[in-house]
């Protein structure tokens, strides 16, 4: 595959969301989990999600969109460490994922528990996977953590390598 196919955002259509068809996302989950990771953060998500005008929620509070990328990030775990981060991906998804509030002045605003408890939860299940890796993903943890505004203590990390 070229390299602007990489670079064009992945279009999740009305049939897909309605389905929960995960087709859309097969050319980039084809490649191997290690070309994946090392590349780093580059899929866009884009849902092509009809809303009326006067609909005055965000995708990620409408409950067949959120669903779908509820059954993505189930099937692919890994899915938040390869999504596009500067320009919103990655956090539409996890606004997708963990409850939030949003407010037109301050953007979104995770609830501090629910995002503790998915990305404690996210690092310990890619950790693991990232064992069977050559290298490491806590780098690349760490730097999704930072793009959703959250810190990982240090200690953390002692306390997943004493096991």
């Amino acid at each position: 595959m070229d390299v602007k196919s990489w670079t064009q955002p992945v279009v999740i259509d009305v049939a897909a969301i309605q389905t929960l068809d995960l087709k859309a996302l097969n050319r980039w989950m084809e490649r191997p989990l290690t070309d994946l990771l090392s590349d780093g953060g580059g899929l866009e998500l884009q849902y092509n999600w009809p809303r009326d005008a006067d609909d005055p929620r965000e995708l990620s509070e409408c409950p067949e969109p959120r669903l779908w990328a509820l059954r993505a990030d189930a099937v692919h775990p890994w899915l938040p460490l390869v999504l596009e981060r500067s320009g919103g991906s990655l956090i539409q998804h996890v606004a997708m994922v963990v409850p939030h509030d949003f407010s037109p002045n301050e953007g979104i605003r995770f609830d501090p528990q629910a995002l503790e408890i998915w990305i404690t939860h996210r690092f310990m299940l890619l950790d693991h996977l990232g064992q069977h890796l050559p290298q490491s993903q806590r780098g690349n943890l760490l730097q999704m953590a930072a793009t959703i505004g959250y810190e990982v203590d240090a200690a953390f990390w002692t306390l997943l390598d004493q096991r």
